[in-house]
């Protein structure tokens, strides 16, 4: 892959009260965020090309595979949540957790989240999702209540249940993009893409 020489990509700043700056790619969008007195974003930009440059073939991959694709439009709400009730109930005993409460909305840049509280809300895409995929998204959100950052260890717990997690993580983007593209249209949409500075 060849190494750009600058960074021309459009992107979006967000001034935050927070310590350091990070980068993130929301939706296929590079978004900035940053410190309320942070000065040079180009130079953060230029520090970070190389990684940006990787994400953006990422998602131009994901973007021609999510036209091979077809999205499950059988599985109710119902459904989805009579599975990822069984999942967590299950994944409790692996982990040795408990999640308190489970909440399903539809979310715009992400496919659940875990709350410090041990809170668990889903999003009501996912009904649209191959059962593989709910198992994971699951999986990693509850693997939040042994440990809250994307760091070694959690990916550790993560790649003990699955082993080929890169490639799930790979499946959802392309899954995303192809939600997104329906929803662009009528309705039927983590990345977890994240760069920290």
């Amino acid at each position: 892959m060849d190494k750009p020489e600058s960074v021309e990509t459009n992107y979006t700043i967000d001034y935050r009260d927070i310590k350091y700056p990070r980068l993130e790619f929301k939706t296929g969008t590079l978004q900035l965020i940053l410190p309320k007195k942070y000065k040079n974003h180009q130079q953060l930009l230029e520090k970070h090309k190389k990684w940006i440059h990787q994400k953006q073939q990422t998602i131009q991959n994901a973007l021609q595979q999510a036209k091979t694709i077809q999205l499950n439009h059988k599985r109710t709400i119902s459904q989805l949540k009579t599975l990822v009730e069984k999942l967590v109930q299950q994944y409790q005993t692996e982990l040795n957790t408990k999640t308190n409460r489970i909440t399903y909305r539809k979310m715009k840049t992400k496919w659940a989240s875990h709350s410090s509280n041990k809170n668990l809300t889903i999003n009501t895409l996912l009904k649209y999702l191959p059962e593989k995929l709910i198992r994971y998204i699951v999986f990693h959100e509850m693997a939040h209540s042994m440990e809250r950052k994307h760091n070694e260890r959690f990916w550790n717990i993560i790649s003990r249940k699955f082993r080929n997690c890169q490639e799930i993580e790979e499946h959802l983007l392309i899954y995303w993009f192809l939600i997104q593209k329906g929803s662009e249209k009528n309705e039927p949409k983590k990345n977890y893409m994240q760069k920290d500075s």
